[in-house]
């Protein structure tokens, strides 16, 4: 008789995740609940016991693509559960898959494990069901996103997330901060900070304190970024909008106790575009915030991204929006043609569309622009030591990310070392050549 003990047969559900970090934070979630429950992950829809599409709505292209996704499951599989931001308009899933079995919205897991147990009941097994205190993740294991928040209280014209997630809905600092505790002891070596808008983050608490290990914590930005670094991973700061507190971060992030990193969503530079996208804080004041900021943490890395093409955007205003990201000099810039979203109320604001054409021509010249931009930061880093941590090593090159480059959306270092290099390792590197996105060097 084998001392070896047999594994029962496992419900197996096959997942699909679409959409931003947010989304894939919730993905996260209900997987660790399913694997909590003793679900399998099927690495394929055939085979499996049901399908999660996990849906993206900002966009009708992002709308395409999820109504793509979940045709494909319905035809492989059959079995197919709808959840995330499209699933807060289920008319339109309904009549163009009236099959699916449930269509949840973003952030309801329970009624998507409801949904799942009616369709496959579990079949749990303590001695298999052994999920590891921090969850299952979706990214790799050096790395991890943290959700600090729910849903916007901006109105932005161009966005439907407020309509899809709700108002502002911040989680108690004590919560992410076990959160985040439980990620780097178990191995962790950076935290992604994100929601919709990380700098009002513990505005609907009235920043109500919560505790922590010993002591008491506000619901604050400024708190929860100092609590973070404190905690030693790396901590990388996304979706901040430029309001006056934003300030104090910049201090922490001069001292080394987080990355000094910000990821602010500009979307424009000229005044009549902005009011016109009812875009949050004082913008009109942008350049003069990050000359102060730059002043205060010199080695502060910035990205940023933009729509061109915004309805009623002239000639004029996109000649300001260069003549801006001169000024600005940006590490890290990415643009978006734009792109009308229904229910956004950007269609109802009565002006001119921007031709297609037009919408291309500008998308290339703003692009052309930032390439030049960030050709020139980078090839000021040749000769200097950066710290990198590694996201994919290599027998002799590996490939990892300088503390002004997030995973995914900014560019990379690549390193030739002699000595073996593991993901998560955070080594010295000397850059040697740099591109127009990317940079060389050698481990030292």
């Amino acid at each position: 008789m084998s001392d070896q003990i047999e594994k029962p047969d496992q419900p197996r559900i096959s997942f699909v995740s679409l959409g931003c970090p947010k989304a894939l934070v919730d993905s996260e979630r209900i997987i660790t609940r399913l694997r909590a429950e003793g679900y399998e992950l099927s690495r394929s829809h055939t085979g499996a016991d049901a399908v999660i599409v996990n849906t993206c709505g900002f966009l009708d292209s992002a709308k395409a693509e999820s109504l793509e996704a979940i045709g494909a499951a319905l035809k492989e599989n059959g079995k197919v559960i709808v959840t995330g931001c499209m699933g807060a308009e289920p008319e339109q899933i309904r009549a163009r898959f009236p099959n699916v079995l449930a269509i949840t919205g973003p952030q309801a897991y329970e009624s998507v494990l409801s949904a799942v147990h009616q369709a496959v009941p579990p079949a749990h097994d303590p001695f298999f069901d052994l999920v590891p205190p921090q969850g299952v993740k979706l990214t790799p294991r050096h790395y991890a996103y943290l959700k600090i928040s729910e849903g916007c209280n901006n109105r932005c014209t161009f966005c439907i997330i407020p309509k899809l997630r709700g108002d502002l809905v911040s989680r108690p600092v004590g919560e992410v901060l076990r959160e985040a505790e439980k990620l780097v002891h178990a191995g962790v070596k950076e935290l992604l900070v994100i929601s919709q808008d990380t700098s009002a983050y513990g505005l609907d608490l009235k920043y109500a304190e919560s505790s922590f290990q010993d002591r008491t914590v506000r619901t604050r930005f400024y708190d929860l970024a100092k609590e973070l670094g404190a905690l030693g991973a790396w901590v990388r700061l996304h979706y901040v909008y430029p309001y006056p507190h934003v300030d104090e971060v910049l201090e922490l992030m001069a001292q080394g106790i987080v990355l000094p990193y910000l990821d602010i969503p500009f979307q424009h530079a000229s005044p009549n575009v902005l009011k016109a996208m009812k875009r949050p804080g004082n913008q009109e004041k942008t350049l003069d915030r990050i000359r102060k900021w730059r002043e205060i943490c010199p080695d502060l890395a910035i990205r940023s991204t933009f729509i061109v093409g915004f309805p009623g955007e002239t000639d004029e205003d996109f000649d300001m929006l260069l003549d801006w990201l001169g000024e600005a000099k940006l590490d890290r810039v990415g643009a978006f043609k734009y792109e009308p979203v229904t229910g956004a109320t950007a269609n109802d604001l009565g002006l001119p569309q921007v031709p297609d054409e037009v919408k291309a021509i500008r998308y290339r010249r703003f692009m052309e622009k930032q390439q030049t931009i960030s050709s020139k930061i980078l090839s000021a880093k040749v000769g200097k030591r950066l710290q990198v941590i590694i996201d994919e090593p290599g027998p002799t090159v590996s490939k990892g990310r300088a503390k002004s480059d997030a995973p995914d959306i900014d560019g990379a270092v690549f390193i030739a070392s002699r000595r073996p290099l593991r993901a998560g390792d955070i080594v010295s590197v000397k850059i040697e050549r740099a591109d127009a996105y990317d940079l060389h060097g050698i481990a030292v």
